[in-house]
Order: C-alpha cells, then structure tokens, then sequence
C-alpha cells in the first residue's frame, strides 16, 4: 500500500511537468513460492501488478513506472540470508553466475529506467537475480 500512497504523492507533480519515472523495489519472492515467507511473497508480486497498472494509468500524463526484481543482494537488510553460510551456499548453488549481488547491480538497472536511456520501458519489471530464477538447481 505504501508504494501506491508514495507514487500518488509524486505522480501529480510529475504529470505537471508532462515527463517522469518511478522505480518500485520488488524481489524475486514475488516470482516464485515460498514455504516460509509466502505472505512477503505475495506483496513483491503486488508491486510488480501495481507497477504495470499505474504504468497504465500515468503513461498518457509520460510517467514511466516500472519494477525492479532483485534476487539476494549483499545489504544489511538480507545480512541474515548471505551471512549464514548453509543460505549462502545454497543461493550460489542456484545461481548460473555463483555469486550474489551487490548495491550495485541494482543501481545500474535504477538508473537505466529513471534516464532517458529508459524512455521506451514502462509497465515491466527487470529481475537482476545472476540467473537465480531461470531454474538451474
């Protein structure tokens, strides 16, 4: 719900200007099931439906929106998963690239669809995961 409040918030002021670009932070949870951590799932799936229909909504008003989908990044926020080395082992067996990633990896991405560079990207949502879910192990 937060994501909503936030990009009708700036939406307004960005349709005023007839341009604008809103990167939603999602995750690959929302690609795929979890025993665990289903309910955290199911709201990074919301982002990426909510991404594609405010993309719908704005994109006449030039505001881009789209979504951005990591996978396990080094950050004090998934210290608990890359720092246990059982969880690490098994994230780097998943992924093709046997590596996670890094601030980084999604910044690059980030700056691609809030640039002109991006101005052809609306409504979708870029996974930056090394591969994790194309389903290797």
């Amino acid at each position: 719900r937060s994501n909503l409040w936030l990009v009708n918030r700036v939406a307004p002021g960005m349709a005023e200007k007839g341009q604008g670009s809103v990167v939603i932070v999602s995750s690959i949870a929302g690609l795929t099931g979890s025993r665990t951590l289903g309910a955290y799932g199911i709201s990074k799936a919301a982002d990426m439906s909510l991404a594609r229909s405010l993309a719908l909504e704005w994109g006449k008003q030039g505001i881009r929106i789209n979504c951005i989908a990591p996978g396990l990044i080094k950050t004090d926020f998934a210290k608990a998963l890359w720092d246990n080395p059982d969880t690490l082992a098994g994230a780097l067996k998943s992924s093709p690239l046997n590596m996670i990633g890094e601030p980084e990896d999604i910044a690059g991405a980030a700056l691609l669809l809030g640039s002109d560079a991006g101005r052809f990207i609306t409504g979708t949502t870029i996974v930056i995961d090394g591969g994790a879910t194309i389903g290797g192990e």
